[in-house]
């Protein structure tokens, strides 16, 4: 059974089918989902995702993008929704050069004050990073307390191997079955097994041959194919390793 490590079943494309599409995984060999907030109301949905469904986690916070929107007391908020069964993580969080929603200054700011929630409340970040990579890892740098995942990647071996010194997880959507792909693929072989995990970023980054379509959490045996194909081992090995990590990642602050 694969585990989707990184989903947003909150997303309104799922409006119409979020439970049919949940309750269909399991037959589709999908064991377990976290879903990942990006805002507060996006972090309170996942958190109820999360309890309602017995097979779905979820990561709490504030996404770049919404960095201009957090405010203090969503720390306490955060902190409280972190309490609940299955809600392990904080996340997404981190910094987007590329789209610029919130000023950068912003986005510093309150990634820095989420990093410092996470090593208050010690639970493991989710971390997004697009073209902002030298001020993500000067963050991780300041926080040696913390350890996460650094979602979607889609860096170089050089940058996998300092995310991986500092004891985060990676972990590889879609992108990796993509044409264009290229420096990733090195990255995808290199990671070690105990450090590797899968994702969808659904609703998007649906993965070839569906590109373009509303992904979902049934689509990643695509991307868990091309991942056991650069790595060269059985689809049954990458299936059981990543669901390993992803639930020593996502349970065992559950069980702590």
């Amino acid at each position: 059974m694969l585990f989707d490590s990184h989903a947003h079943y909150d997303d309104a494309r799922f409006n119409e089918d979020r439970d049919a599409v949940l309750t269909s995984l399991a037959a589709h060999g999908v064991g377990y989902v976290a879903n990942i907030g990006a805002d507060m109301q996006s972090s309170r949905a996942v958190a109820a995702l999360a309890a309602r469904y017995d097979f779905c986690y979820a990561a709490v916070g504030v996404h770049p993008h919404d960095a201009k929107h957090f405010r203090e007391r969503d720390c306490a908020e955060l902190a409280a929704l972190l309490k609940q069964p299955r809600v392990t993580a904080l996340g997404e969080i981190g910094l987007d050069y590329h789209y610029d929603l919130s000023e950068r200054d912003v986005q510093r700011r309150v990634f820095t004050r989420q990093m410092e929630l996470a090593r208050a409340l010690r639970v493991p970040v989710v971390i997004h990073e697009r073209e902002a990579l030298c001020d993500t890892l000067s963050v991780l740098r300041a926080f040696p307390e913390v350890t996460g995942v650094l979602h979607c990647f889609s860096g170089s071996v050089e940058t996998a191997r300092e995310v991986l010194s500092l004891g985060y997880m990676i972990a590889f959507g879609g992108v990796i079955t993509f044409k264009n792909a290229r420096r990733s693929l090195d990255a995808a072989r290199y990671v070690p097994d105990d450090r590797l995990l899968l994702e969808t970023d659904c609703p998007y980054l649906a993965p070839e041959p569906c590109r373009g379509q509303r992904n979902d959490s049934k689509l990643m045996h695509h991307t868990a194919e091309r991942l056991a194909e650069l790595r060269g081992v059985p689809f049954a090995h990458i299936a059981r390793v990543t669901t390993e990590n992803a639930l020593r990642f996502y349970a065992t602050t559950e069980r702590s």
